[in-house]
């Protein structure tokens, strides 16, 4: 089971498991696929704020990868309550 936190949305875990299965990718190819079904305007400001919570990596160019907290989380072995917003 996953802990998210009150500052989650609905697209947050679809992003994860894209990044987690796919690798590293752009907030336009995630809009583009099947999976994430959110506007890439709306991608690119949860991959933001995912990186503010170290979910998330930007690897620049506007591709983000998916950290081993961000593993963590999916796993259900990292509570997001107990992550801070560097």
């Amino acid at each position: 089971m996953r802990f998210d936190a009150d500052w989650m949305s609905r697209a947050d875990d679809r992003i994860l498991e894209h990044l987690a299965d796919d690798g590293p990718d752009t907030p336009k190819e995630m809009a583009d696929s099947d999976r994430v079904r959110f506007s890439r305007q709306h991608i690119n400001a949860r991959c933001k704020k995912l990186v503010g919570y170290g979910l998330l990596l930007h690897l620049g160019n506007g591709v983000y990868e998916i950290t081993r907290d961000g593993e963590h989380y999916l796993a259900g072995d990292l509570d997001a309550r107990d992550l801070e917003l560097e």
